[in-house]
Parts: structure tokens; C-alpha cells; sequence
């Protein structure tokens, strides 16, 4: 996961934990005790209404130490996190993502406290955890004291990352019996340097991605995947026995990992092209279009799992990674407009994949055509950008005062 902050790119590294059985039972321990007390912290947070990290922690602060074996910070941290989860909430609430007000699921989501499943995350700060590099290990509280010597491993490239730039707090997870620690890390901008030209990158469902330069990242594989995993579930969901259960949560969120792999391959190869030939990538703007866009109803399923917003995503931070300037552009026409003669018209597009210009007889396929508008409005919208503004007219007094004086020797 990864988020884009001023003049800084927030990687998270995710390590993974290599526990001994004894270590493993603590460590499970420790985790279940501090949900328990952020979801009393959440009890009572909902019931006084009070959801101010300060005044809960002077309600709650006293009880949540004593019940539940916690010390002095990861007391703190536990409420800390069911203030953050009713923050969370409101601003899913304000958002409209929990429908409108008053309505079954908007009720469901206001009406009882906030719940913590007994293995969540759990946020531990350097107070709470320490890191020892060279050894490759960690030193984490847990509720039987202080647990030393907990081994842990990683790719080459995360590990380096989390000794140069590792900063604020640090969460443990347990995945499928697997213990990870996931880290976030602060890493400078590089400078972004000023493009020779643009690659346009115009995204689909059919093809996923086509470049200006004719590269044709297909989403027919991918589409047949989401297919045969639709059909997998509707067969599971129709048994409905307890197995079938159990397999629909061990196959929970596997098609969004696989939609995300296939992303960050399109993305890296993409920006790794503009890198090596000095260019930038300019892509379309397409937020909204689920509100803009009338589909059939056979459709809609297909658009609402298009992952198109977040290979746009990936591409933004992996170019703020590598400094290549990042574009988007305007998305009206994109398709429809002749890069020739530039006329624009719907019967220039006959089919989905072909385009022929009405005017000018230039033809091609669609996807091409569009990333290379994509790019060359891209190429305009930089140059409007890169202005440089006149400096303002000095009247003669104040040319007067800036005039240089001459010092006699």
C-alpha cells in the first residue's frame, strides 16, 4: 500500500515475523488482549459519546491498564485506535459510503459501537517496539513482558528501505496464522526532470492499458479470471453448507490481489519505459465516470470491478518514485478525435477496437489512437504549465532605486 504526502512518498513495508511456537503464543496473547481493550474503549466511547482521544482516555485510561494486563503506552494505543475508528467512521459517513441517512446500512453502521475482530492490527510505536537491524531481529511488549530476539525477514530492497527511512509507528498483523510487521516509511521526492516528450497512456476494460507507443497491455485473461472466480462463488454461495462457507473466506479477496498484481506489472513496465527514454506520462482523469456512465445491467458488474483507478494510482506514485513527471489530462473525445486533421465525431470510432477517421480516412486501432491524444494533450497542457511568467513593468522611480551604484575605489 502506498500514499502520496508533500514532498515525501509513505511506502509501507511489510516484514514478515518468524516466531518460535512459544513466541507465536505470546505474540497471539498480546494481540488479543488489546483488542479486547480498544473494544471496551469503543463501549464506552459510544455510550458516553465521547470520542476525543483526550477525554476518553481520562474515562477509560485507568480501567483499560487494570482489566486487560496492558501497560502505560499500549494502554494509550488501544484507545488511540478506537478514536481513530469512529474518525473513520464519520468520514465514511460524511462520504456517503455507508448509504444515505437513515437507511438499513447507515442505521447498522450508527446503531452499536465499533467492533475489533479479536486478531486486528495493532499499532505499536518505538516506545513499544525497537528494531535491531543488524541482527535482523525485534524487541516487542507483549503482555508476559518484554519479548527480545524476534527473528524477522524480507526482500533485499524492503530491508534497506526500513533502515533509511522507517518512521512513526509500526503494526502487528497475524494473516492466516502468519505474523508480519508493516512499517511505514517517509522517502525524500527525487527531482523530477523535464520531459523530452510523453508516453499517453489510455486505460479500458478490454485492454487494459495502451500506450501512445502502441504497447497493448490485454485484460482479456483477466476478465476470464473474474468470470471463473464469479462463477466459483455463485456455485459455493448455492451449497450453503458450512465447507462451502469456509471456502468462500479462505477465497475472500483473492481476485483483488490478482487484479493487483496484474496492475503493478502494467505500471512498472510503463513507467520504467518513460524513465529509460527521459519521457513523461500523461494519463486521462477519470474520476467519476461511475456517476457519469450509463451502462446495461449486464454491464455494470463489469465496470464496478474495473481496477482502472488503481493502476492510475500506481503509475502516479511509482513515477513520483522514479521523477518522472506525472500528467492528467482532459478525457472528452479521446477516442473520437483524429490525430491527423483532428476532427472530432461518434461514427469515427465504428467499432470498439477501430477508428477511421470520417475526414481524413486515417485509421487505426481505437485504444492507439486515444493514448496518442492523450499524449499530445499532454505535451500542451505542460507547456501551459511550464510558462515562465514576465516579471512586472517597474515604473521609473523604482527603476531609479534598483539601478546598481558604482563605489569609487
Amino acid at each position: 500500500m502506498t500514499v502520496l504526502g508533500s514532498g515525501l512518498v509513505k511506502l509501507v513495508v511489510r516484514v514478515k515475523l518468524l516466531p518460535t511456537r512459544e513466541q507465536a503464543s505470546v505474540l497471539e496473547a498480546t494481540l488479543r488482549a488489546c483488542n479486547r481493550a480498544a473494544a471496551y474503549a469503543s463501549t464506552v466511547a459510544f455510550e458516553q459519546r465521547t470520542y476525543t482521544r483526550n477525554d476518553l482516555q481520562k474515562l477509560v485510561y485507568a480501567e483499560v491498564k487494570a482489566a486487560f494486563g496492558l501497560s502505560a503506552q499500549p494502554a494509550v494505543r488501544a484507545i488511540k485506535k478506537a478514536v481513530d475508528a469512529y474518525a473513520t467512521l464519520r468520514a465514511n459517513l460524511a462520504a456517503g459510503n455507508l448509504g444515505t441517512v437513515g437507511s438499513k446500512r447507515w442505521k447498522k453502521a450508527t446503531g452499536e459501537p465499533v467492533a475489533f475482530r479479536p486478531e486486528a492490527a495493532q499499532p505499536f510505536d518505538d516506545r513499544c517496539l525497537s528494531w535491531q537491524h543488524d541482527a535482523r531481529t525485534v524487541s516487542i511488549w507483549t503482555v508476559e513482558g518484554r519479548l527480545k530476539n524476534l527473528r524477522y525477514t524480507g526482500r533485499t530492497d524492503q530491508l534497506k528501505t526500513l533502515v533509511e527511512h522507517r518512521r512513526g509507528e509500526s503494526d502487528l498483523v497475524r494473516v492466516k496464522g502468519k505474523w508480519y510487521l508493516i512499517a511505514t516509511c517517509d522517502i525524500p521526492d527525487p527531482e523530477v526532470y523535464e520531459p523530452v516528450d510523453w508516453v499517453g497512456v489510455d486505460r479500458g476494460i478490454v485492454n487494459l492499458a495502451t500506450t501512445s507507443d502502441g504497447t497493448n497491455h490485454q485484460g482479456r485473461r483477466l476478465s476470464r479470471y473474474r468470470r471463473w472466480q464469479a462463477k466459483k462463488r455463485a456455485e459455493l454461495q448455492k451449497k450453503q453448507t458450512r465447507s462451502s462457507t469456509r471456502r468462500l473466506a479462505r477465497r475472500s479477496k483473492k481476485e483483488f490481489r490478482h487484479a493487483t498484481h496484474v496492475n503493478h506489472k502494467i505500471s512498472k513496465e510503463i513507467v520504467s519505459v518513460a524513465q529509460r527514454t527521459g519521457r513523461g506520462i500523461a494519463v486521462e482523469e477519470l474520476g467519476g465516470i461511475r456517476d457519469r456512465v450509463r451502462l446495461r445491467r449486464d454491464q455494470r458488474g463489469t465496470l464496478s470491478s474495473w481496477p482502472f483507478h488503481q493502476l492510475g494510482e500506481h503509475l502516479k506514485y511509482k513515477a513520483r518514485r522514479a521523477g518522472v513527471p506525472f500528467l492528467e489530462v482532459d478525457p472528452a473525445y479521446t477516442s473520437q478525435r483524429c490525430v491527423r486533421c483532428g476532427h472530432t465525431e461518434k461514427a469515427n470510432r465504428s467499432t470498439r477496437d477501430h477508428f477511421c477517421c470520417r475526414r481524413c480516412g486515417l485509421a487505426g486501432p481505437a485504444d492507439h489512437v486515444a493514448g496518442v491524444n492523450v499524449r499530445n494533450r499532454a505535451r500542451s497542457a505542460w507547456v501551459l504549465v511550464n510558462v515562465p511568467v514576465p516579471a512586472p513593468r517597474l515604473s521609473n522611480a523604482e527603476s531609479r532605486e534598483m539601478r546598481p551604484v558604482t563605489v569609487p575605489s
